[in-house]
């Protein structure tokens, strides 16, 4: 029998048993989909955290009281540990022989800013305050304007750069440089407003008001409050060599004793992204489990179906081993039925699962991916089923004595 036919008679054997057929592709359809979406989705959320964890420049790195990312319990002993002061920050700065810049980052307080009668649309505008060497550490980029200085830190000056969000929301038609703003109370000329920086897990990054942080203390009226710290080496080579320093002279600074861990932590663009990556193997290696346990089923469902067939069709074969069919032309054509309903399962759930996927980039406005690897590794499990489900009904099909198929009613 030619190969081309045998094609034709499992086409034409699916296609003549619909509601047998489409039940059977629903499980093959549902475990590569669970596969695929999963995956799918992961894969656009890692893209995002690539992406988005790049807010600290290729040469720097953060020194935090806190993990800057933890995922699972915390530890107890990290709850006590003391703040990173402004103070602590000064004396950093100080004692290190490395050249490097420093700039501080901390969240003050929340709340609507106004320039005469006009008023912020969100009321929840961030006041940050941070010194001169912030646009390096942090990857930020100036618009127009300029940013604050080593002066407007010594003298905690009343001026402020902008978002560009917020520049926009309050200065619809007119350039902000220059003007004066209001925030809980405090006056602050506008001197620079910084180019787009985009969302981070979902938080505005252009929604807020940037001052001198010596001027947001004054404000606040804590001098003592934690800061998150950054540390910007001027060539990415002397990376490694200022870690180990500025660990060194921040145990002192912070009295750790001798042999006892660090009360601080010390992260980089590439310490933050391996923790997602862990973190997003794990779903996906979760995914991919359960869409196994689903392909497994819908393999033993295929081994069903295909074995009522054999007993539906005996006397089909019995005939056709009468005019001459072989063996093997019969194992071919209920293989090749079982491997058809398979892939086009397969392909569907391919399909489906890469759309359903990628529905998170559009709810998050985030750039789809599709994961090729993981879709040829589909065909391949579903190819390997149709082979392993459907080779035992196909060979039962194949042992049929002809005289016996033909009795069969």
């Amino acid at each position: 029998m030619a190969f081309f036919e045998a094609f034709r008679m499992a086409f034409e054997s699916i296609r003549s048993h619909k509601l047998r057929s489409s039940l059977t592709l629903l499980g093959m359809v549902i475990g590569v989909f669970a596969i695929i979406v999963s995956v799918t989705a992961v894969s656009v959320i890692d893209v995002y955290f690539k992406d988005r964890l790049q807010f600290l420049g290729s040469s720097t790195f953060m020194i935090t009281r806190q993990p800057v990312i933890q995922l699972g319990e915390r530890d107890k002993s990290q709850r006590n540990r003391p703040a990173i002061t402004y103070e602590q920050l000064k004396r950093l700065q100080d004692a290190m022989q490395t050249a490097v810049s420093i700039s501080p980052m901390e969240w003050f307080s929340m709340g609507k800013v106004t320039y005469g009668s006009r008023s912020s649309p969100q009321p929840d505008v961030l006041l940050v305050g941070t010194n001169e060497n912030m646009l390096t550490n942090f990857s930020y980029e100036l618009e127009i304007g300029r940013f604050i200085t080593q002066e407007d830190v010594q003298y905690a000056r009343p001026i402020a750069v902008l978002g560009s969000q917020l520049a926009k929301d309050m200065f619809l038609n007119e350039t902000p440089v220059g003007k004066t703003i209001r925030m809980n109370g405090q006056r602050y000329q506008v001197v620079g407003v910084l180019v787009e920086k985009g969302n981070l897990f979902g938080f505005s990054q252009d929604n807020r008001m940037f001052v001198p942080i010596t001027k947001a203390f004054a404000v606040s009226g804590n001098k003592n409050r934690d800061i998150s710290i950054s540390v910007s080496v001027f060539s990415q080579v002397n990376l490694a060599a200022a870690m180990e320093e500025v660990t060194g002279r921040l145990r002192v600074i912070r009295k750790v004793e001798p042999g006892s861990p660090n009360n601080f932590e010390i992260a980089t663009n590439n310490s933050m992204q391996a923790i997602f990556e862990g973190f997003t193997a794990t779903l996906t290696a979760g995914g991919a489990a359960i869409g196994l346990i689903a392909l497994l089923a819908a393999g033993i469902g295929i081994m069903n179906i295909m074995l009522v067939s054999v007993t539906e069709r005996t006397r089909e074969i019995g005939i056709r081993k009468s005019v001459g069919a072989r063996r093997r032309d019969i194992l071919r054509q209920f293989l090749l039925e079982a491997f058809f309903l398979c892939q086009i399962g397969g392909i569907l759930g391919i399909a489906l699962g890469a759309l359903a996927g990628n529905s998170v980039a559009l709810l998050f406005d985030i750039s789809p991916a599709f994961p090729m690897g993981w879709a040829i590794g589909t065909v391949v499990m579903v190819t390997g089923i149709a082979m392993l489900f459907g080779g035992y009904p196909a060979y039962l099909a194949a042992r049929l004595h002809p005289i016996e198929s033909l009795r069969h009613e």
